[in-house]
């Protein structure tokens, strides 16, 4: 029998550990939403996702791509590149990051200036 008390109710839910689990890592929602506006290259992402090191966009990417968010796709060339695109299920977050980036526009400071306490 299921434990629908008071305390079981007040956990957190399955699907809302898995995203943190997921999303909860640095940079992460940060690559998601580069590639909202379509596929990129590795260079690409890393120039445009300031401070990311090599290594650590290279394990976000498996992790994306393990969760499905995103394919991998190599083009032999010469040379050889290697382009990242969301799947249908990494597109399916854009209406949730892009509610996340307005609320931080309204609650979270921006961390140009000093806060009002210190004015």
């Amino acid at each position: 029998m299921a434990d629908h008390g008071e305390q079981a109710c007040k956990r957190v839910g399955e699907g809302m550990t898995r995203v943190f689990g997921l999303f909860g890592k640095r940079w992460t929602g940060l690559i998601v939403a580069t590639l909202l506006s379509g596929p990129a290259y590795f260079a690409d992402l890393r120039r445009a996702i300031p401070g990311i090191s090599e290594r650590m966009l290279s394990d976000r990417l498996t992790e994306l791509a393990a969760a499905g968010l995103l394919l991998r796709e190599v083009d032999a060339g010469p040379p050889l590149r290697v382009a990242y695109r969301l799947t249908e299920a990494g597109k399916a977050l854009e209406p949730a990051l892009k509610e996340l980036g307005r609320w931080a526009e309204q609650h979270l400071e921006d961390g140009s200036g000093c806060p009002d306490r210190f004015r």
